[in-house]
């Protein structure tokens, strides 16, 4: 069964990103100056990837915090399979990168 979690944790982000061979990215026409833009993780070969521009992970995580975002995730797919499924949703204001990370492991 397929469980999603929630976390604001800069290294667990970063890991399941970097596990899926993902990197940070904003869409390239909301990225006006450092710091700007909606977020976005860039899957290589999948839908979407010309609208989008990779930014450095330091990059990605200020407009997280600044924007008090939280990383909705799931680990696994119902079959069992690698999930990429992931969104930013809006969350309580927390101090940057000590979120706690909710749901079962």
């Amino acid at each position: 069964m397929s469980t999603s979690k929630t976390t604001t944790d800069h290294e667990t982000i970063k890991s399941w990103v970097e596990e899926r061979g993902g990197a940070p990215a904003v869409v390239a026409t909301t990225h006006e100056e450092e710091g700007s833009g909606v977020l976005r993780i860039n899957f290589p070969e999948y839908s979407g990837e010309d609208s989008l521009e990779e930014i450095e992970w330091d990059e990605f995580f200020e407009i997280f915090d600044n924007r008090h975002l939280q990383f909705l995730y799931q680990e696994e797919t119902k079959d069992g399979g690698e999930s990429r499924f992931f969104k930013f949703v809006a969350g309580e204001e927390e101090k940057p990168g000590k979120g706690k990370s909710k749901g079962k492991r």
